[in-house]
């Protein structure tokens, strides 16, 4: 089957992208029309959220021709939420709505079951659902005029399993069992891991997924690749037109050298959505930031991936001595002082840490002062974490 040729993150107009999220709300802000924005305006936000488009000319096709495009993200409640999750998700989901999408959140319990995460235990899997969701309402996803949907799997799929089941085997019969092992790591497993059922089950009905949901966009991070791939080709094997556009956000790298990403079973490689001022303070005190290099630098991506996205400006307080403080409005223009040694780990470190507190403060005070919140965060805390 012929490759097909992704578009890598685009060389864009930094200018116009910027004028063009100028009309997106800010987090936590009630929803603006999308109607205000033009075809292409639409077309830079929603493509800006992928570091990958498989393909921009059906993605631009699709935003002009339907008003409202179906949007699928996915996650397993498999433990406390990082900032990847739980900050990233926010700001593409956001751009998303306000660019006329509507968003469909797969809470995947079943999918959690079968990938072990919290023992198998469908009630701790379920109660790890409900602290997800409380998080994203606390930190400001955009969840007014029902533009988000947080559909629970177990649930949607025995509501019509004579829908979802034929669709399953159908993708398993027109696939060979290499193709599908492949796949194993979206389950955040490689071939080489030991072989369960599960491996083989599990990206059948990934895939199965975004058909059922009717998805025009799968929306979902680097790793999901794969599977998203496998439905393109199974659209080629049932001889459907229109394929589910994939737009793969970029993942966020753990806070220590070489972590490719973030783990949450290892508490130093990521901050948590609820992690007090002071932890998130001690684990960028304790990040790795070498003077001078850019590249591999998870404190640089933090700043690249949510501060910009977040606040379209990043402030760096110090003292005159060392340049005096400086407010930089594009994520290029802070690469240039940081390679230069113009701008030192020490002063970009805090300004980091500042940033970051700020946006998860609303959190914090969420999961202090709702009662129901906190009574999931504790539990949540008290579940060993699974890989």
């Amino acid at each position: 089957m012929a490759t097909e040729a992704p578009s890598q993150a685009p060389s864009q107009d930094l200018q116009s992208l910027s004028i063009a999220e100028a009309k997106v709300q800010e987090p936590g802000s009630s929803s603006s029309s999308s109607n205000q924005l033009s075809l292409e305006e639409k077309f830079k936000i929603v493509r800006s959220i992928g570091e990958e488009c498989i393909q921009e000319d059906e993605l631009r096709n699709l935003l002009e021709k339907k008003p409202e495009p179906v949007c699928y993200d996915g996650f397993e409640p498999s433990g406390r939420m990082h900032i990847a999750q739980g900050v990233m998700k926010t700001i593409n989901v956001n751009k998303l709505t306000a660019s006329g999408c509507r968003v469909k959140i797969w809470i995947a319990d079943w999918f959690a079951q079968l990938n072990n995460k919290m023992g198998g235990d469908l009630k701790k899997i379920e109660t790890v659902g409900r602290y997800l969701i409380e998080i994203w309402k606390a930190v400001g996803m955009d969840l007014e005029g029902g533009k988000v949907e947080f559909l629970w799997s177990s649930k949607e799929i025995n509501s019509r399993a004579s829908e979802y089941w034929p669709l399953v085997m159908d993708i398993a019969r027109k696939n060979k069992l290499p193709r599908i092992i492949r796949c194993s790591q979206i389950m955040g497993r490689t071939e080489q891991d030991e072989l369960t059922a599960a491996q083989i089950l599990y990206p059948c009905m990934q895939c199965a997924d975004i058909f059922f949901l009717k998805a025009d966009i799968c929306q979902l991070g680097m790793d999901q690749r794969k599977v998203n791939v496998l439905a393109r080709e199974y659209c080629d094997d049932i001889k459907r037109k229109n394929k589910p556009i994939i737009l793969s956000h970029h993942m966020l790298p753990g806070l220590q050298q070489g972590q490719e990403k973030m783990s949450k079973s290892d508490p130093s490689s990521s901050i948590f959505m609820e992690d007090d001022e002071a932890e998130v303070n001690l684990k960028i005190k304790k990040a790795y930031c070498p003077p001078l290099i850019v590249e591999g630098n998870p404190c640089l991506e933090y700043i690249k991936y949510l501060i910009f996205p977040w606040f379209k400006e990043f402030t760096v307080e110090r003292n005159a001595d060392h340049g005096g403080n400086k407010t930089f409005t594009t994520f290029e223009e802070l690469v240039a002082d940081y390679a230069s040694g113009v701008l030192h780990p020490g002063d970009l470190k805090p300004a980091l840490s500042k940033a970051l507190n700020k946006i998860l403060e609303p959190v914090r005070d969420h999961f202090k002062n709702d009662s129901n919140a906190k009574d999931l965060l504790k539990r949540v805390k008290a579940y060993r974490v699974t890989r």
